[in-house]
């Protein structure tokens, strides 16, 4: 049997009706179980969705009647996040809660004020941004996405250092960081994420 996997991303509030679209979908929900990396639904198909809340239960674990439950219920935890995205094109940091955008800031950089390296002017425009956003914010986790060297090169800023110490989320790939594309992140650093394997005949 060959399978194709893909991700989602579903906020706790969607997750109840997605799991009774899928399991419609793949004939019933034959078993869901705890494993290292989130909780697994199997269904009587074959195919699986592997669910992760976007931070640990950190000692404030889920309320639920079952595994479903109390992984939503972590999820829907309302913890604050500081998102930093960076790419050649630009770059976009913020702060959010709940999948919503608290304060932000979108930009580019000009490569002249660096020589023409035009990576090295996008990392420090946003570390500039990013420290002025995030020191009137108080938050608990890093997000992070897009050029893994340009985002680390911001946050080795001094003025990030502290910051780059938070616990991190799994960090998303992204297109050129954009209102649009911070808006989606935002969401979707606070959501479930769902790694799907279809089965195939």
């Amino acid at each position: 049997m060959n399978t194709a996997n893909r991700t989602a991303f579903v906020s706790p509030a969607r997750m109840p009706g997605w799991v009774e679209r899928f399991s419609a979908a793949h004939g019933g929900l034959e078993l869901a179980q705890d494993t290292d990396d989130g909780v697994e639904l199997r269904m009587c198909d074959g195919a699986a969705a592997l669910l992760s809340a976007p931070w640990p239960d950190d000692g404030r674990p889920g309320r639920g009647a079952d595994l479903l439950e109390r992984v939503v219920s972590v999820a829907a935890q309302e913890r604050r996040i500081g998102i930093l995205l960076a790419r050649r094109g630009g770059f976009a940091v913020g702060v959010a809660v709940a999948g919503k955008l608290l304060a932000h800031k979108v930009g580019s950089a000009s490569a002249r004020s660096r020589g023409g390296d035009a990576g090295a002017a996008v990392a420090e425009r946003a570390a500039q941004e990013a420290a002025r956003i995030f020191g009137d914010h108080r938050f608990e986790y890093l997000a992070t996405g897009g050029d893994k060297l340009l985002v680390e090169s911001a946050l080795a800023a001094s003025a990030l250092r502290q910051y780059a110490r938070l616990p991190r989320l799994a960090p998303l790939a992204v297109v050129d960081p954009k209102m649009d594309v911070l808006t989606r992140a935002a969401a979707d650093f606070c959501s479930l994420r769902i790694r799907i394997t279809d089965a195939l005949d």
